[in-house]
């Protein structure tokens, strides 16, 4: 569209509409910019991304919304599964995971590399780390942090380690997805995976037959969780069609 047409449609916009009306659509889309109706119509012509944060500007990113979905059906709360977030947990980075799909937790203990982590209970690389006792745990929370780590072969026979015998790990990857900018200037961002090399990774540590993995997106929200748009963009039937073909977020459940 020229600019001569804009400008002839934007007088056509204030001389049709009341200025009541006008102000009450600005103070409605204030908080969501570009407005959802116009972001759904106009992305795919886009050149760049409506939001870099993963939409967490906008609401609920997209792959939050899968991994919440996942916790959930293994927490024991859906009825999907048994309970697999008990007794004493692991959970890196911090424990919101823990304290909001746990039931019957006893302990939580969180794993950070970096010290400064005000929420964490234990200083480690998850690529060694010598500090972390043995058969301790009932479940690990892994959510989206392999991708950071190098040596994740290392990362996952880690986990297998701290486990005791019985015990759950829960750990979610990227499939489709940006870069994680401030991460990959920090610490690196190395990987994205398929549910293919997630069951191989996990089954060189884990028997085979106690690795489940499922996976979550299809194009449509594939394309939205590319452009920055949240799960408050789309429709639950956009969201919960799950395609193979267009991986967005991996779950991996391995059992010890």
């Amino acid at each position: 569209m020229s600019t001569d047409h804009r400008s002839g449609a934007h007088r056509a916009v204030r001389w049709l509409l009341p200025a009541p009306v006008r102000a009450g659509i600005r103070r409605r889309y204030r908080q969501h910019w570009p407005p959802r109706t116009i972001v759904r119509v106009g992305t795919p012509r886009r050149l760049l991304p409506v939001s870099r944060a993963f939409g967490a500007d906008r609401g609920k990113p997209i792959d939050r919304y899968y991994i919440e979905d996942f916790l959930r059906r293994h927490s024991g709360q859906s009825g999907y599964a048994p309970g697999a977030i008990h007794g004493r947990v692991l959970e890196v980075g911090d424990d919101t995971y823990t304290r909001q799909f746990g039931l019957g937790v006893d302990r939580i203990d969180v794993l950070d590399v970096a010290p400064e982590n005000s929420r964490g209970t234990i200083v480690a690389d998850l690529a060694g780390g010598p500090n972390l006792a043995s058969d301790t745990y009932d479940c690990v929370i892994c959510v989206q942090t392999l991708l950071f780590i190098y040596d994740v072969k290392a990362a996952v026979r880690t986990i297998h380690r701290i486990l005791q015998p019985g015990g759950t790990a829960l750990v979610t990857v990227p499939g489709i997805s940006q870069i994680c900018r401030p991460d990959l200037d920090s610490w690196g961002d190395y990987w994205r995976f398929t549910t293919l090399s997630a069951r191989r990774l996990f089954e060189e540590s884990f028997e085979p037959a106690n690795v489940t993995v499922d996976c979550y997106g299809n194009v449509r929200s594939a394309s939205a969780f590319l452009y920055g748009l949240a799960a408050e963009d789309m429709s639950g039937r956009e969201l919960d069609l799950h395609d193979p073909d267009f991986q967005v977020t991996i779950g991996i459940k391995a059992v010890k």
